[in-house]
């Protein structure tokens, strides 16, 4: 695999807003002790669904269209496609107001959070970085998108 930096992708800014809605969206963990606590400073189950399609408009069109902007390969834009599908049915189903403990009882959800794992993993994985450590806040989210 050899990891890559993250800011050698032409579009490295998308791709860590993706990143982090994969990385919120992919830890039960961080569901319940960020999520479903309303702990300041993460969003919510909406919010990480925008960042992981408002930049790419994977709610249109199918992330292979970013392959070497925002994705490496075809295997990664195939697991954000997973993903995204997934989470965006959800969102759709119980709506984007709906609150975190519904997203969390819908029975697609188990899927869902494993899609994003999935893609999580990789991406995080392919930029030589750590999957598993915490998410990082928005504000954290927010400095590491303006630095160059």
């Amino acid at each position: 695999m050899g990891g890559m930096p993250l800011t050698d992708m032409p579009w490295w800014r998308w791709r860590t807003n993706v990143r982090s809605a994969l990385h919120m969206l992919s830890d039960p963990v961080f569901h319940h002790e960020c999520w479903l606590a309303g702990r300041e400073g993460y969003g919510d189950v909406t919010d990480a669904v925008y960042r992981l399609v408002e930049d790419t408009w994977l709610d249109n069109w199918s992330a292979e269209k970013y392959i070497g902007t925002i994705f490496r390969d075809s295997a990664e834009a195939a697991a954000v496609d997973a993903a995204a599908l997934r989470v965006l049915r959800i969102m759709h189903q119980v709506g984007a107001d709906a609150p975190v403990s519904a997203y969390l009882e819908h029975h697609g959800w188990p899927e869902a959070v494993h899609a994003a794992r999935e893609a999580h993993v990789m991406l995080t994985t392919n930029d030589a970085e750590d999957p598993d450590i915490p998410p990082r806040s928005l504000d954290v989210i927010r400095i590491m998108t303006r630095a160059a």
